[in-house]
């Protein structure tokens, strides 16, 4: 067991990343933490939505910041917006999509190693800003996916009309 350090970062601070066509600014990581958790804020366009899958080591929780998101576990499916909280406990199958025009989203990942996968999976961002979007490679995805305990279980969210 190690002493954390606090830490203390203003707007538009953290390691800035351009992953699957949104931006992941990550706050706090592993290393940080003692591999508690991973903190981030994502920023993404309509339509962004990662494949159905579930996380064998992951709790997730997601605080809407502004925009509207549709998430759905199970037998669960809620469009929720700003202020809105989601918890997806882990090995339960997941997705969500942004519905508006973009949404921003603060989500923490418990143990941590979302940050990890963001890293990998990700290239580094020299300023915060959504990427221009670019065809995902999908097999690379589940690679990186499986890497991580994470399990691709089906296809992402269809397009937005």
């Amino acid at each position: 067991m190690t002493l954390q350090t606090p830490q203390v970062l203003g707007p538009g601070e953290g390691e800035h990343w351009h992953f699957l066509n949104t931006l992941q600014t990550l706050l706090v990581g592993g290393d940080d933490t003692d591999g508690a958790m991973t903190a981030l804020e994502f920023e993404a366009r309509r339509g962004f939505g990662p494949p159905l899958h579930s996380h064998d080591l992951e709790d997730e929780l997601f605080r809407v910041l502004a925009g509207e998101v549709r998430f759905v576990s199970g037998d669960v499916e809620a469009v929720v917006g700003e202020g809105a909280t989601v918890f997806l406990p882990k090995q339960r199958p997941h997705q969500f999509q942004v519905l508006s025009p973009t949404a921003r989203v603060f989500q923490v990942t418990t143990p941590a190693q979302f940050d990890d996968f963001v890293r990998t999976l990700g290239e580094p961002a020299e300023a915060p800003g959504l990427p221009e979007p670019t065809e995902v490679d999908g097999e690379r995805v589940a690679q990186v996916c499986a890497q991580f305990q994470i399990q691709v279980l089906g296809p992402p969210p269809p397009p937005l009309d």
